[in-house]
């Protein structure tokens, strides 16, 4: 009696590749070590062919499926088939089960195979970077895709990705991956299909960057006032984006406030609620005599989101996007390693308003109190002399 399994798997734990009739005969030595605690991922062609009726084959064929049923319970798998052969009824009742148990199909494989546009998923590689997703390059033989995938997230955090990136295509100014398709995992979790973008290891000219940013700015324009079309993440933090006419009333209600919320309920920091509550306050003054505009921002530029193209052009990534202040994209500044190159050409297509050095703070404050909420109190100082600096 023959047992042949033959899946795709897609993921973030390594499994090892069995060549086809290799069956099982190395798991003791190299199946389960792969497995384990790796955050790594191959794919599995073909997981062998074994005969049943060897104890020592069954054996190693039941442990290496249980390992892969664990597996699938972290990370999806497109199982193509399990096929029983042979005369025994009570092995194909004792087996028939696994069809059923791993049949629902990976809704990732199944957009890339059908709409996609490809025929075969040629390899499925982690691309690292990233600390709140799982990512992985698919090569395909009609192109490479990018995906991410968290089981923890709804599918509303990648459709408020897709809108940002589109929102960005559309003033046709600067790099962004296209996204392709935004969906649902099976069990709970999402995912998000776009464009695969090869990097540039050699980097790229910071000036292009600066220039294409401002021209964005100043193309990205909203007559819904400030917000965004939803509401979306800074980092794994919800980003309320609600139209708002008046930028000192959406920067004081829906960025800086609403932090200052956060801190108190994680944390009952009394002491920096109290003083950024003084701070609110006297934001129209701080921010009086300005001409200020919504323009299309990225939301989360930091050097993790900038890259370069293999013609060194630049390339923004994973945006928090909403039409803001064109001064509020600097927030992150302090973790972008933006030089004066960037700047100059920056200001040579949205030319600077009077103040900017001093505002810069205020802006990099809704940022500091965001790194207090997701990672801790060894931020507060930053957020506790911003706030000095101004009351």
């Amino acid at each position: 009696m023959l047992l042949e399994v033959v899946l795709k798997y897609g993921g973030s734990p390594k499994i090892y590749w069995t060549p086809e009739h290799k069956a099982f005969r190395d798991y003791e030595s190299s199946t389960e070590r792969e497995i384990e605690g790796e955050r790594e991922m191959a794919e599995l062609r073909t997981a062998g062919v074994v005969d049943a009726h060897r104890s020592s084959s069954y054996l190693l064929f039941h442990h290496a499926w249980k390992l892969l049923l664990r597996c699938h319970e972290r990370t999806p798998a497109f199982v193509q088939g399990v096929f029983v052969q042979g005369r025994s009824r009570w092995h194909q009742r004792r087996f028939s089960h696994l069809k059923i148990t791993m049949a629902d199909g990976d809704p990732i494989c199944e957009w890339i195979l059908g709409e996609g546009g490809a025929s075969k998923i040629k390899r499925v590689t982690p691309v690292g970077g990233g600390c709140i997703n799982v990512a992985n390059r698919y090569d395909t033989d009609f192109g490479v895709y990018f995906v991410k995938t968290n089981r923890d997230a709804e599918t509303s955090m990648f459709e408020a990705e897709a809108a940002g990136l589109n929102a960005m295509l559309g003033t046709k100014t600067i790099r962004v991956p296209k996204p392709r398709k935004v969906g649902s995992l099976p069990r709970k979790g999402s995912y998000i299909i776009m464009e695969f973008i090869e990097f540039s290891f050699s980097g790229g000219n910071q000036a292009d960057l600066g220039r294409q940013l401002a021209r964005m700015h100043k193309t990205g324009t909203s007559e819904s006032g400030f917000g965004f079309v939803m509401d979306n993440t800074i980092g794994s933090t919800p980003q309320p984006n609600p139209w708002t006419n008046d930028w000192v009333d959406f920067y004081r209600e829906y960025r800086l406030g609403y932090q200052l919320k956060l801190v108190q309920q994680q944390y009952r920091d009394n002491d920096l609620y109290e003083k950024g509550q003084r701070l609110l306050e006297r934001l129209p003054f701080l921010l009086k005599d300005l001409k200020i505009t919504p323009s299309l921002l990225h939301g989360d530029l930091w050097s993790g989101n900038v890259a370069y193209d293999k013609e060194g052009m630049p390339v923004i990534l994973d945006p928090a996007c909403y039409y803001g202040h064109n001064e509020a994209e600097f927030g992150m500044s302090w973790c972008a390693g933006f030089g004066d190159p960037f700047y100059k050409a920056y200001f040579e297509v949205m030319p600077k308003q009077p103040g900017f050095e001093q505002r810069m703070p205020l802006y990099k404050l809704y940022h500091y109190l965001n790194h207090y909420n997701l990672f801790g109190s060894s931020y507060r100082s930053s957020c506790i002399s911003i706030i000095n600096r101004y009351l």
